[in-house]
């Protein structure tokens, strides 16, 4: 960050702020319209302070890998020569040319596809900040905001008297707002996440199937197809375990649910299949029969490779990982302990390892609590609802997939807040509510 964020930054705050106040009250109602500044301020708060912290703590990283070593160059070469920064924009990663390569070889991730689409997209947004690290940062954090608050939107049409948890859950859990605001890949696939999560629902839950809908599920889906594709993969499965709960809970009579329910199996499930077979097909390392040899490499390279290097001596194992699929799901379990509720507090080696931990022990208590006060019987029959069950599918199979694939508490923290909200509203949606405690008397 340089002097130029200091007059440029708070110029972007304010018209950010005005045009929030301006256009809330056409995405917000009644119950929900005094979470939006504060939901949005809080992610402006939090992309700015991630790139002090990497600044100022870490003395570089992924965030300052995008910007600083990453979408300056495009600016700079659109400063120079506009017509070869447009080229810069086209330009396949990986593939030098001599006209581009006094910029592209000085960005450092240039042969990797994945970080060059959140480089351009920051480069983009570089133009109308004059190249400002922390006003690109706002935009970032806007645009994660926006899905946040679609998903926050929708769950609310479907639990009205859940609105002020719902948007606790999904607005202000504070590892979300940190890590997913600032220039990170993260911030962009929590956003498409969210807004696939709510064109999903907008589709099949309010059965709205206009072409918008359809069009934000099929781009958001590439969006992250382009920068991590194991969301996606994990998405497409909580979605045919959400489509099955949802048309087999309409059919009423008995006999009739058991001679469909074979047909829809094959239909969702194996569709299901098909659909991550094909999003594999052009990464073979999350092919179903390399998945387990992909989660080895990635956590031990994390755990003893660069994670162990720039980690802070935050590294974890859960076991040993021989490449198959059984061992994978062998430490499922840990997997999923390790990413909602560590580090414990006596595993903490630095200031930000004690602030998740102390957000994983809060969740763990929250956790405890929740199951305590809803009875079994309660607890079975809302996880028939189809959206509770895509809220916990999601969740469980989000957190072993990293869990067990990071060994790196520092990598981890980061990876995991596509979990959070929505493990936050599976425990807001089965906690019983008053509705619920009518209905039992």
């Amino acid at each position: 960050m340089t002097q130029q964020d200091l007059i440029i930054t708070p110029i972007y705050l304010l018209l950010f702020l005005i045009a929030a106040y301006l256009l809330r009250s056409n995405f917000s109602n009644s119950q929900t319209s005094n979470y939006f500044i504060p939901a949005l301020l809080f992610k402006f708060i939090g992309a700015i302070a991630l790139g002090l912290i990497y600044q100022f703590y870490y003395g570089g990283g992924d965030t300052f890998t995008f910007h600083t070593h990453g979408s300056h160059w495009i600016w700079e070469a659109f400063m120079d020569d506009p017509i070869v920064g447009f080229k810069l924009f086209t330009q396949e990663p990986g593939n030098y040319n001599g006209e581009t390569y006094a910029y592209t070889s000085k960005i450092w991730m240039f042969k990797d596809r994945a970080s060059m689409a959140i480089i351009k997209l920051a480069a983009a947004f570089d133009l109308l900040t004059f190249g400002t690290y922390s006003s690109t940062a706002l935009f970032f954090a806007a645009f994660a905001f926006s899905g946040q608050w679609a998903v926050f939107s929708i769950f609310q049409k479907i639990y009205p008297d859940k609105t002020r948890w719902l948007a606790f859950s999904i607005l202000f859990v504070p590892s979300v707002v940190f890590w997913g605001s600032g220039i990170l890949k993260d911030s962009i696939t929590l956003a498409a996440l969210c807004w696939m999560t709510f064109a999903l629902f907008r589709i099949f839950q309010t059965n709205n199937y206009s072409l918008a809908n359809i069009l934000i599920l099929v781009f958001m889906a590439w969006v992250i197809y382009a920068i991590k594709i194991y969301i996606l993969l994990c998405f497409i499965v909580a979605a045919c375990f959400y489509l099955y709960i949802r048309y087999i809970s309409t059919v009423k009579n008995t006999l009739v649910k058991l001679m469909i329910a074979p047909i829809l199996i094959s239909l969702f499930l194996g569709g299901g299949y098909l659909a991550l077979e094909e999003v594999a097909e052009d990464d073979s390392r999350y092919a179903l029969d390399k998945i387990g040899e992909t989660a080895m490499i990635t956590a031990y390279d994390i755990r003893y490779g660069w994670g162990a290097r720039h980690g802070d001596n935050s590294g974890y194992t859960l076991g040993e990982l021989d490449g198959s699929l059984g061992s994978l799901i062998r430490l499922a379990p840990s997997g999923i302990i390790v990413t909602l509720f560590r580090p414990w507090v006596w595993e903490v080696k630095n200031p930000l390892m004690l602030l998740a931990a102390m957000e994983s022990l809060a969740f763990l208590l929250l956790t405890i609590w929740v199951l305590y006060k809803t009875p079994l019987k309660t607890l079975i029959k809302k996880l028939n609802s189809p959206v509770i069950l895509f809220c916990l599918s999601f969740a469980l199979m989000f957190a072993f997939a990293v869990g067990v694939s990071t060994y790196n508490f520092g990598t981890l923290m980061r990876y995991k807040i596509p979990v959070m909200p929505f493990y936050s509203v599976f425990l807001v949606l089965i906690f019983p509510s008053k509705s619920d405690q009518k209905a039992k008397k």
